[in-house]
């Protein structure tokens, strides 16, 4: 089907415990001109099943491609070639959207639009952050991702294909942690607008599975991810994006994770160890920015062992 508004990507694995409700969650839709297109990465359960059982009854145009197990980014790599829509959404297999998501997200004029995304995790859900404006340029939004001044995912835009498909955007294949963060900083450079919705319309969906993939020191793999995109922002003249990664979100993602490693109660010493080999505490020290944080850091660097003890006496006071 061809000059379809909205192509949904849906990468599959082994999802046949939620994908029902993701399937269901699709063809409920309000907006009616869109595709879906599947992409299942080699399940082994019945997940293909149930996608062909509910798609083949719907009246929504879809592709299913079955490709043997190459990973996530493969997978929606695959389903961006495919995508005719004017543009594109993303939606894991394990989570699901509200009817008005879609409508929400087609916004013609605008070379993205973004939508609220609420983590669940059985009947527990996080509190949105509300953004302050309805529509921003994306250098600024760019800017506030780097400061870490507005939580984000990238499953919350719909992207403009041409931006994509011309600049020739992928998904990095070649690592298991921040690639989408780094897909959609990449996709953002090259556009202008941002249309903003604070309705809630996407579930994001963690359970004992999700949660283990994301609980290892892997987490530290995304800093090299971010010194790539440093070297990006560079080479599109964009310095002073550039340096904000550099000063800004690789200091913090640094601290997050090693704070979320602690308060998971990982042992120091494999943190730590982690942390040389990877000569994150020479990166951290390059922050630039707020005081607060800029204190917490020269804290730690004086001394990490006194600083793990009273961080894990008082959480998060310090």
């Amino acid at each position: 089907m061809d000059n379809v508004k909205v192509s949904i990507i849906l990468p599959v694995f082994n999802e046949e415990e939620y994908i029902s409700a993701t399937i269901d969650s699709i063809i409920n839709q309000d907006f009616t001109d869109f595709e879906v297109i599947v992409i299942d990465d080699g399940s082994t359960d019945n997940t293909l099943k149930i996608i062909e059982e509910k798609l083949l009854n719907s009246q929504i145009s879809h592709k299913i491609i079955h490709q043997e197990n190459k990973g996530v980014s493969s997978a929606r790599n695959k389903g961006i070639s495919l995508a005719c829509g004017e543009y594109i959404v993303f939606i894991d297999g394990d989570d699901y959207i509200l009817t008005n998501h879609l409508s929400h997200l087609y916004n013609e004029g605008y070379d993205f639009s973004l939508t609220q995304m609420v983590k669940k995790q059985g009947n527990d859900l996080t509190n949105p952050h509300y953004y302050e404006f309805e529509e921003i340029n994306t250098e600024n939004f760019i800017k506030l991702e780097l400061e870490m001044k507005i939580p984000f995912n990238f499953v919350q835009l719909s992207y403009k294909t041409d931006i994509i498909k011309k600049n020739n955007l992928k998904f990095r294949e070649d690592v298991s942690y921040g690639e989408d963060t780094d897909f959609a900083l990449k996709a953002l450079s090259y556009g202008n607008s941002i249309k903003v919705n604070n309705e809630i319309t996407y579930y994001y969906i963690q359970h004992e599975k999700s949660l283990i993939s994301t609980s290892k020191l892997k987490r530290f793999d995304y800093i090299p991810v971010l010194e790539d995109l440093a070297v990006f922002f560079k080479k599109q003249n964009q310095d002073d994006l550039s340096e904000l990664v550099i000063s800004s979100r690789i200091p913090r993602a640094i601290f997050g994770n090693m704070n979320y490693f602690f308060y998971n109660n990982y042992d120091y010493d494999e943190v730590i160890k982690k942390m040389k080999d990877l000569d994150l505490f020479t990166k951290l020290s390059n922050f630039k920015g707020d005081k607060k944080f800029s204190l917490k850091i020269k804290l730690f660097l004086f001394n990490p062992k006194l600083y793990y003890i009273v961080w894990k006496k008082f959480k998060n006071s310090i």
